[in-house]
């Protein structure tokens, strides 16, 4: 039995994505302790994986802090993994190689780097989708991968019947209508016109919610639909993802939520702007599909509610 590493730090539509090349991973090491290496916001949701053995903590603190790096390099080194499938393919963990294994090819590392095809640029490999880039690495590595473009999230859910009964929660739409602060780039800003046609044609039959994340409460005093809590705090990952799960329709920009929609099978749309390409994150689905327009203020909320109301007949 070896010890095997898996590099994950985030973000969370990062995390959904890598699901499946998780599952891959672990389903060709079956023999082996699967590890994975994250950041503080998903330590403990990756502790329900099933495919993990352990999680450890990077707190990604700078690289000049070398009291940090020592501590983290020894634990990493006390485990003697045997292999370790880079998936965030970042100049950090690139420079956590240099550390552990400098002079590790693709059969030691597997990374975006190492199984980089000889033709082709990093440039021009970080064009492909996501998820093909995921299937390539793993595939480069002698894996066989028949989980990687088809990541299944639901691994993450959990118990929300308390909430759903404080909220009087049966059939609902859900709405993300944030972003960070410095991408409002994605942020569509026609959701309370959204909600009044909705309103005006379904009646009562669907709840229309949100559900902020910490930084987003306020904001969603802004949204004309019931914002969902736990105890007056935001929910939780595994929450968060049951709530999607359970949920008639789901409109969000592109962001964490919208890619736990489409890897959790649920029905939906994303809203894109000219910021990427639904292609290029991987993100549409047999169920969660993307509208994309060159400028998400000039998108009508006409035609958003055209195609849910198609979805929902």
């Amino acid at each position: 039995m070896s010890n095997i590493l898996i590099i994950k730090h985030g973000s969370l539509g990062d995390i959904a994505q890598a699901s499946g090349a998780i599952q891959d991973i672990s389903e060709n090491h079956k023999d082996d302790q699967i590890y994975l290496l994250t950041t503080k916001p998903y330590v403990d949701l990756f502790k329900k994986n099933p495919f993990i053995h352990d999680v450890i903590l990077d707190k990604r603190l700078p690289r000049y802090n070398l009291i940090y790096l020592y501590f983290l390099m020894r634990e990493l080194k006390k485990h003697k993994f045997s292999k370790v499938f880079d998936l965030q393919n970042s100049s950090r963990t690139n420079f956590y190689k240099s550390i552990l294994f400098p002079k590790a090819g693709k059969e030691v590392w597997s990374s975006s780097i190492t199984t980089l095809p000889p033709e082709k640029s990093k440039d021009e490999f970080d064009k492909k989708s996501v998820l093909e880039r995921f299937n390539y690495q793993l595939s480069e590595s002698s894996l066989n991968t028949s989980s990687t473009l088809k990541p299944d999230f639901s691994w993450a859910v959990t118990d929300i019947s308390e909430i759903r009964n404080f909220y009087k929660l049966d059939k609902y739409i859900l709405l993300f209508p944030f972003c960070s602060p410095h991408l409002t780039i994605k942020k569509w800003p026609h959701y309370n016109k959204l909600i009044e046609l909705v309103t005006n044609k379904y009646g009562s039959e669907y709840k229309i919610v949100t559900a902020p994340g910490p930084s987003e409460i306020n904001d969603a005093k802004e949204i004309n639909a019931l914002a969902l809590l736990d105890n007056g705090r935001a929910l939780n990952i595994s929450q968060l993802t049951s709530l999607i799960k359970d949920s008639s329709f789901v409109i969000a920009n592109d962001t964490g939520p919208a890619h736990i929609t489409a890897h959790t099978g649920t029905k939906g749309l994303t809203l894109f702007g000219k910021h990427t390409t639904a292609y290029k994150v991987s993100i549409e689905r047999e169920n969660f599909k993307a509208i994309e327009v060159t400028d998400l203020n000039n998108l009508s909320a006409e035609k958003v509610f055209e195609r849910l109301s198609n979805s929902l007949s």
